[in-house]
């Protein structure tokens, strides 16, 4: 019902920022009102994929202990578009990030697996 394209990756040194979007296209309806929350994931090579932070309909946020403090979720329900600001990134949040939409309900950060819409995902390096 709706397809995610993720943007705005790249490298960094550490302390810098970084602002990923990601935009959404499909049905209007699924759009604005089918999917219950968004998401950001990463996934480092050999390790599991990492819930970064969620957006629900209401507007409530979560965020990974890891990032919380540093990064901030928001959309804009006029451009249909999620947004993941990064800031004082550490080499540690170097990884591939994804943009998920879950219609669920259920809107489990710790369960990537319950979100069934994916972008491609974007690439974020962060040297020392």
């Amino acid at each position: 019902q709706v397809q995610l394209a993720e943007s705005g990756g790249g490298s960094v040194q550490s302390g810098g920022s970084l602002r990923l979007s990601c935009a959404a296209s499909g049905h209007t309806y699924a759009i604005y009102y089918a999917m219950d929350c968004m998401a950001w994931f990463r996934q480092v090579p050999g390790k599991e994929r990492e819930g970064v932070a969620l957006i629900d309909k209401g507007g409530s946020t979560r965020y990974a202990d890891s990032v919380k403090g540093r990064f901030t979720i928001s959309q804009d329900n006029a451009k249909n578009t999620l947004y993941l600001q990064m800031n004082s990134l550490k080499p540690e949040d170097t990884a591939m990030y994804y943009c998920a939409a879950d219609p669920s309900g259920n809107c489990f950060l710790e369960r990537p697996s319950s979100f069934p819409y994916w972008g491609q995902g974007t690439r974020v390096t962060v040297s020392s």
